[in-house]
């Protein structure tokens, strides 16, 4: 980002400090619009640092005075120590408060104060201002140590003040962090020290790994990626390889796969999907009803023999079932792998995987069979995996017929044939590199799922919430992206990430109705699938009329 903003003045003749204006200029819209667009009495304390960040929040100083808010900025060090468009910043701010030093009976509307030290902190803090907005511009994206000293003594500060206003329930102050809340680490998902809690953040340009990546996502509150005036182009040109999926991602993919007037089942895909087992059959259940309901033209549902009729009674009434050979246990048998590659040949897609067990050698070897003999697309899942962990290197996917491994945490561990989790402290990372080596797309679940391809891009998922975390919302999901990518295939396409894309974030949407409607806490899997439906059409309403 740092480059982005150099080259938006080297090349395109942007000044840095209109940059640093527009920057302001965006906070404040968004902060007046918590405020119904009317700024006029409120007031607001800016806490800002020598550097960028805090001349970010100086400018934010004169926009909010404009609108008619009172303003009290504090600059931790002194004016002269810093320099560049923070500077200029800060100079214009102490002048202006120099200009109107308000009355016994009127504060001032704006007041600058230089903050050296604890002492001097403590000073200002022990005043008992109840201030409407207190807006976070310590640090930007520089900082890479945990905070110390004073500002460590700030970020303590301002929980206290949170703190209090939950308990007493009040709305103020509303915390607001500009570009990201201070004390993070711009690039890393895991805090590094203490840290600002904001209910809200404006991020420019495009948002940082630590606004989007749990757990230093948290911090953040409500993000808003805010377009101070770099060109599109330099931002796309950039050379990242971590995105965050937007709704015009699952967007485009529904646009591109809408039903024709003279479209029918054949053209929408045959999913195949191999689960279940004796005893064991709510996930197969769900994950065939996922894919019906996420726009599959035919659901088949393959389970061994003594679990058909348990499934059966409690599927879908679309959704077709054939039965495979089993193990004395009640698990698919390798007997079964012949069966497979018949209906295979009937079949756009594979998942295999949900309530499978992998206990019996012969169930493992079936698994192994259906990934190595594969001519379609093949989605691997729960048990699935398992029974392939750690994962053999010479299994790769092919464009022509791709692998998708939909793993929850611990699941990943053993494909990766760790057992301690901090193998998965830089989640991005570890995804990117197992997809790439692996030549398979990766879907890790979790709170704000990763979606890896083999060429090392990763896409972050903003969809969902705490209430998917119960059993059967990964066999519904793992359902969800074996329906789309039967469409994506049968309607002559390739593009087994953007399908994948597409499946993550349409499933977490319809978490979030569901969550909306029930409440994070009674909703269960089953309403994930009821929820497919408002998720698609909130989406593509036009593309979703007859």
């Amino acid at each position: 980002m740092r480059e982005v903003d150099r080259l938006t003045t080297e090349r395109f003749a942007v000044p840095s400090l209109l940059l640093m204006q527009a920057a302001a200029d965006a906070s404040a819209r968004e902060i007046a619009a918590h405020f119904s667009h009317d700024l006029r009495g409120k007031t607001f304390q800016i806490l800002c640092g020598r550097g960028n960040n805090g001349g970010d929040g100086a400018a934010l100083a004169r926009a909010l005075l404009t609108a008619g808010a009172r303003v009290d900025v504090v600059l931790f060090g002194r004016t002269e120590e810093s320099k560049g468009d923070a500077r200029v910043n800060f100079d214009i701010v102490r002048r202006l408060a120099g200009f109107d030093a308000g009355s016994d009976h009127r504060p001032p509307p704006l007041s600058f104060a230089e903050c050296a030290d604890v002492a001097a902190w403590e000073a200002l803090a022990s005043a008992r201002h109840g201030y409407d907005v207190i807006v976070d511009a310590l640090f930007g994206t520089g900082l890479t140590r945990p905070l110390e000293g004073v500002f460590a003594k700030v970020v303590a500060h301002l929980g206290l003040l949170r703190g209090a206003r939950n308990h007493a329930g009040h709305a103020a102050p509303l915390f607001v962090s500009l570009d990201l809340p201070s004390g993070l680490n711009a690039d890393s998902a895991a805090p590094t020290g203490p840290a600002v809690r904001a209910d809200l953040t404006v991020t420019y340009t495009a948002p940082k790994p630590a606004n989007v990546l749990p757990p230093a996502s948290h911090m953040g509150g409500r993000l808003v990626v805010a377009d101070i005036g770099s060109p599109p182009a330099l931002v796309e040109a950039a050379q990242s390889k971590l995105f965050l999926a937007e709704a015009s991602d699952a967007r485009a993919w529904l646009e591109a796969t809408r039903y024709a007037p003279d479209s029918y089942k054949n053209t929408h895909g045959h999913a195949l999907v191999v689960a279940g087992s004796r005893g064991m059959t709510g996930a197969a259940v769900l994950c065939a009803g996922a894919a019906m309901s996420a726009g599959a033209g035919l659901v088949t549902l393959a389970a061994p023999e003594s679990a058909v009729p348990a499934a059966a009674a409690r599927l879908m009434p679309e959704v077709m079932t054939a039965a495979l050979n089993e193990t004395d246990a009640g698990s698919i048998s390798a007997d079964a792998s012949a069966q497979l590659m018949r209906l295979t040949e009937r079949a756009t897609v594979v998942a295999v995987g949900p309530g499978l067990t992998h206990d019996s050698h012969s169930t493992r070897r079936f698994v192994r069979e259906a990934v190595e003999r594969r001519t379609t697309p093949v989605v691997v899942d729960a048990d699935g995996l398992n029974a392939l962990a750690p994962w053999p290197a010479e299994l790769k996917g092919t464009p022509e017929a791709p692998v998708v491994l939909t793993p929850h945490a611990g699941e990943m561990l053993r494909l990766l044939g760790a057992s301690d989790s901090a193998a998965l402290k830089e989640r991005t990372h570890v995804v990117a590199g197992f997809a790439a080596a692996h030549g398979l797309y990766v879907v890790l679940k979790g709170t704000r799922a990763l979606i890896a391809a083999p060429d090392g891009r990763v896409f972050v998922n903003p969809t969902g919430n705490a209430g998917l975390g119960t059993a059967g919302s990964g066999d519904t999901l793992t359902g969800v992206i074996t329906g789309f990518l039967a469409q994506e295939f049968a309607g002559g396409g390739r593009d087994a990430l953007a399908a994948s894309v597409a499946a993550v974030y349409v499933s977490g949407l319809a978490g979030d109705f569901a969550a909306r409607q029930l409440g994070m806490r009674t909703m269960v899997a089953s309403d994930v699938r009821k929820y497919l439906g408002a998720a698609v059409r909130a989406l593509d309403p036009e593309g979703e009329m007859p």
